[in-house]
């Protein structure tokens, strides 16, 4: 007897796949477009093929911002990760403190990104901001505004500020998916924290942590509003970050063709390092299931 195959469901489906269209195939579509073409208005396009894209790779404004693009997050993942591991190690495992610092622990996530840098921007600021006017005070020099130093400091500490929340809510997370007899064993051979660290947390917080790297690294990777909204990408091109670039060479420069070709690369050196932190992820997964 053959089963009549109800397709009906596909129906529920297709408002999200018209959504998804319209918010990420079709500007994708627009941005192919404009690389692979050139224009001088009214409309009117000249093919250009691979040009704008050989221009991208011998613009050295580029490689520089991914230059520091790749510093910064590289400085991100050095001290977020270490940092929230170290946080969840040390919040309370159950309880009524334990809900107080989870939520606690939340609050930085909660901000919108442009009131973070609205808030380091005050701040930061030598005449009416803490940090700043107590720094003044206690002679230390700090001017985000013209010192390259302070910028990308003020930049990097705002990240860790904003973000090391997430990697010790899912380090904390993982850290409670540890069955308690797995401690019993390790206090019955007498282990010392770090070996306990070393054989029993580390290793059931490997899937976790590998998301939170892949997720921060992906973040620090596209960060704009923050760092622009403190330091404009200054003092100079200091704080510039790819993000910075594309939008002065798009909306600034109105270069629609180079900052297209531009956008395609960033877009796929994300995809490139994300697709080597998923097969890393994968093949975790598959050797801890083994």
């Amino acid at each position: 007897m053959n089963k009549t195959v109800n397709q009906k469901a596909w129906f529920l489906v297709l408002p999200v796949l018209v959504l998804v269209a319209f918010s990420a195939v079709i500007p994708l579509m627009t941005v192919v477009n404009y690389s692979v073409q050139d224009t001088f208005g009214n409309n009117q396009f000249f093919w250009n093929g691979i040009g704008w894209f050989k221009d991208m790779l011998e613009e050295e404004r580029m490689w520089n911002a991914l230059w520091r693009q790749l510093t910064f997050s590289a400085i991100i993942l050095a001290i977020e990760i270490p940092l929230g591991i170290y946080v969840a190690l040390n919040m309370p495992k159950k309880g009524f403190w334990a809900s107080f610092c989870l939520v606690l622990m939340s609050l930085p996530l909660l901000i919108p990104w442009n009131v973070v840098g609205t808030i380091w921007q005050i701040f930061g600021r030598v005449d009416i901001g803490l940090l700043g006017y107590t720094l003044d005070k206690l002679g230390i020099s700090y001017n985000y505004t013209q010192d390259i130093v302070a910028a990308w400091v003020t930049v990097i500490v705002m990240d860790v500020w904003h973000w090391t929340s997430l990697v010790a809510l899912l380090a904390y997370a993982g850290l409670q998916s540890i069955p308690d007899a797995y401690y019993q064993a390790a206090k019955i051979d007498q282990a010392s924290r770090w070996k306990v660290f070393r054989y029993i947390e580390l290793p059931k917080m490997a899937g976790v942590l590998m998301i939170a790297i892949l997720l921060r690294f992906m973040d620090s990777f596209m960060i704009y509003t923050e760092p622009f909204v403190v330091t404009g990408g200054g003092p100079g091109n200091a704080t510039t970050f790819l993000s910075i670039d594309l939008v002065k060479m798009a909306l600034g420069q109105f270069d629609l063709g180079p900052a297209a070709a531009f956008s395609i690369m960033y877009f796929l050196v994300i995809l490139l390092i994300s697709w080597v932190f998923y097969t890393v992820m994968t093949n975790l997964d598959k050797r801890d299931g083994v």
